[in-house]
């Protein structure tokens, strides 16, 4: 069985260490220092709400150290061209809805990094996915839940 491959751009990459450095060097020693803390009190485990309380953090934070160590063991590193002229993974692209005069900008990213509020969209999602492959003044169709919403490129970065 083939294991996934992750894309991240280099500062996605770089965001995600430094994340798994945090789990590992700062969060892991304070669930540590809880459970040690909650056994310290003494009393039946089974009704100690402390101590079940830290396991249930202790479990979240080594889910998220083996699921950021997965990731981080099967990465590609995004290349990012500047000169291809096609909207690829890792480019930046100014868009707008046709008929709208407000312009979106969004970096294609891998599903990992994604994050609209932060304008980086998977580049598996609907306009991503639309998006890739497309040129200045192309136009895109996306189709969402209320019908088909046309796109315009405008700029490639």
């Amino acid at each position: 069985m083939a294991k996934e491959l992750y894309y991240l751009t280099a500062d996605g990459q770089s965001r995600l260490e430094k994340q798994l450095r945090d789990l590992i060097d700062v969060r892991r020693p304070q669930v540590a220092e809880r459970l040690h803390s909650a056994l310290d009190e003494g009393g039946e485990l089974m009704e100690n709400a402390e101590y079940e309380d830290a396991k249930n953090e202790q479990a979240f934070v080594e889910g998220e150290i083996s699921r950021l160590q997965g990731i981080l063991n099967n990465v590609e590193i995004i290349e990012i061209s500047q000169d291809s002229g096609v909207v690829q993974l890792g480019s930046r692209v100014k868009i707008r809805e046709k008929g709208e005069k407000e312009e979106l900008v969004y970096q294609l990213v891998g599903s990992v990094e994604a994050n609209p509020r932060e304008g980086r969209i998977s580049w598996e999602s609907p306009l991503g996915a639309a998006l890739m492959g497309a040129k200045v003044r192309q136009r895109v169709t996306v189709q969402a839940p209320d019908g088909e919403i046309v796109y315009v490129v405008r700029a490639i970065e």
